[in-house]
Formats: C-alpha cells, structure tokens, sequence
C-alpha cells in the first residue's frame, strides 16, 4: 500500500469523466488499500479515484472513523437542499458555500461487485455530491451558491 499524490485544480485530469469499474480484481483492491492509505493521511473525509489521477468511477468516504468504498455509485435520490461551507483536497486553503441536497441516497457497489445503499444527510450528503461530481469531473467551485465565491482559508501545513 501507498500513499498517492493528490491533483490539484490545475490538473486537467480532475476535469475527465471516470470510467465504470468493470473487474473487481487485485488491482482494484491495491488502489481502494492505496485510497484509504492516503485519506487517512491527508485527514480529508472523502477522496475520488480521479484525485489520484485514476480515472475510475471509486469514491472512498471517512464518516466518523468508519471508511466506505463506493464503486460506480450513482446518487438515486435526492431530498430538500442546504447551503454550507465546501472544502476539497484538490483545492487546498480555499472554500466556499455550496448548493446540494440535505439529503441524498446513494447505490453503489463494495470492492466484492456487490451493490449496497447508503443514506446521507447534511455533511454526509454534501460529501457524497462532491465526491461523485469528481467522477464527472467537476469541483465543488462548479456548484456555489447563488452570490457566493471561493474564499481563503487558513494554511494547514
């Protein structure tokens, strides 16, 4: 297992569209190990395969210690809506309020091909949105509120 170097805004890899997963294999396996490795590292709460420069529809969340693997997941439903402060990995020391569901419901399969369901709400909806927006090439900067614009925030190194 390693820790990968995480793209930032500049790399046109993060504007790519992922592609589906198709073989559930030691090769996925080796990089969901190697995205959890480097989660953990960099302290975030979510990280798509693309950040990594892996083009591959792989979203791994960190809700409250627990880490869960989404592959090819897709948001299947979506209730209300909340504006709150985004953050994102890619686009360090910067911020701003985003526009997404409150809640969002969310299919996707585990590292076995197996499909599951998971719920989000609040922080937990807004990082589902932002991660599977990675997948389709977009940042969170694609998503402000009305009136709102990314703003700095304090160095963390």
């Amino acid at each position: 297992m390693a820790i990968r170097n995480i793209r930032t805004e500049e790399d046109p890899v993060l504007r790519k569209v992922s592609r589906k997963v198709e073989n559930f294999d030691d090769k996925l396996f080796l990089i969901l190990d190697d995205m959890k490795d480097t989660l953990l590292k960099s302290q975030g709460i979510g990280l798509a395969a693309v950040q990594v420069g892996i083009l591959r529809r792989i979203v791994l969340v960190n809700f409250d210690g627990r880490i869960i693997e989404l592959i090819n997941p897709e948001i299947i439903e979506r209730e209300g809506q909340q504006i709150e402060a985004e953050a994102c990995l890619s686009v360090p020391h910067k911020a701003g309020r985003t526009l997404r569901p409150k809640t969002v419901t969310v299919k996707a399969q585990n590292r076995n091909g197996q499909w599951c369901i998971y719920k989000g709400t609040d922080l937990h909806a807004r990082c589902f949105c932002h991660e599977l927006d990675h997948l389709d090439g977009k940042l969170y900067t694609d998503n402000l509120a009305p009136g709102e614009s990314v703003y700095f925030t304090r160095d963390y190194d």
